[in-house]
């Protein structure tokens, strides 16, 4: 199950929760199978989210070692290059100070690291954030994911509970299936009017056509450089059930670009990416250059499938010298 805190429901849980910073173990009921649960409180909530403003130093800082410490997931990964990158000269990731949290706080049967928890900042735009316990403690796991959308209300309303989506049959697949459906919309180029063989489909004007149609002009937009792309799956999604048997889906997809010059040719004639950024992430010029690109994204499943973007970030997380 999963407990939505608003802004005046954490403050009464704060002020009625004396000595409850920690993760709080349930057992199970004498005789019971099921394994305990472990419940995330209120206070350790809030103390996750307000260490946002620990990041955002740490990027001003480019302080590669602490980041590590407060990320993990996609944003520890996207952190580490980014981070060295950084010291080389690129300019880092601008943190914003983000405020008016709504919290979604589920409970977790299989012991405190990989709890998770989702937070709805409303201010100063609205983003989500993913929180997950590694190694003891929290860490931003996803976000910001700035909304592109409309925030899909959760099951149960504002102060009522709701479902996990990986414990509702209506909602688990989709959820589960998400990431991957993503990835045959992708790399499927008829989908770009909207009839791909895939069998997956978004709506017009939904930023997954956009890139689409990215993906399928770019090799065209580069020559007489040969461009390649790949779309892979990054990181595990997870998933929180809304009403009608959908899902919200946190999840990341890693998009990768190899650009080489076209034959007889020893140059790139029409870079993807400016010398200054190939420089920061390798130390110095390429002939042949692999870009990853990732994509955060909040992604609403329907009962019947049918996916619409609600978040999305895209952030360059490596460029490689070669193929590779």
């Amino acid at each position: 199950m999963l407990r939505r805190l608003t802004a005046l429901g954490l403050g009464l849980a704060l002020l009625a929760g004396c000595g409850t910073e920690g993760v709080r173990e349930t057992p199970a009921e004498p005789g019971a199978t099921s394994p305990a649960t472990v419940e995330i409180t209120a206070a350790e909530a809030q103390a996750a989210f307000d260490g946002l403003g620990d990041l955002s130093g740490s990027w001003k800082d480019r302080d590669c070692a602490e980041i590590e410490q407060l990320t993990t997931g996609v944003e520890s990964t996207v952190g580490s290059r980014v981070c060295a990158a950084a010291r080389e000269g690129r300019p880092a990731p601008a943190f914003r100070a983000y405020r008016d949290p709504e919290f979604l706080l589920p409970a977790r049967e299989d012991g405190e690291d990989g709890a998770w928890f989702a937070v709805l900042a409303r201010k100063p735009e609205p983003a989500y954030f993913v929180f997950v316990r590694a190694d003891g403690r929290w860490r931003l796991g996803a976000g910001p994911i700035p909304l592109v959308g409309k925030a899909p209300a959760v099951e149960g309303g504002v102060d009522g509970e709701a479902i996990d989506a990986a414990a509702d049959p209506d909602a688990a697949v989709g959820a589960r299936l998400a990431p991957t459906r993503h990835v045959a919309f992708l790399t499927d180029p008829a989908g770009v009017n909207g009839n791909g063989v895939s069998g997956v489909r978004f709506a017009s004007g939904d930023p997954m056509r956009r890139l689409l149609a990215e993906l399928v002009r770019a090799p065209g937009r580069v020559r007489p450089d040969h461009l390649s792309t790949d779309v892979r799956i990054e990181g595990p999604a997870r998933a929180l059930a809304l009403p009608g048997g959908g899902s919200l889906v946190f999840h990341a997809l890693r998009v990768v670009f190899t650009q080489k010059p076209g034959s007889g040719r020893h140059s790139l004639v029409h870079p993807r990416y400016r010398a200054a950024d190939v420089r920061a992430f390798t130390g110095g010029a390429a002939t042949t250059v692999t870009g990853s690109e990732i994509l955060v994204l909040a992604t609403r499943v329907a009962k019947d499938t049918t996916m619409t973007t609600v978040g999305m970030r895209r952030v360059l997380a490596d460029l490689a010298e070669g193929s590779g």
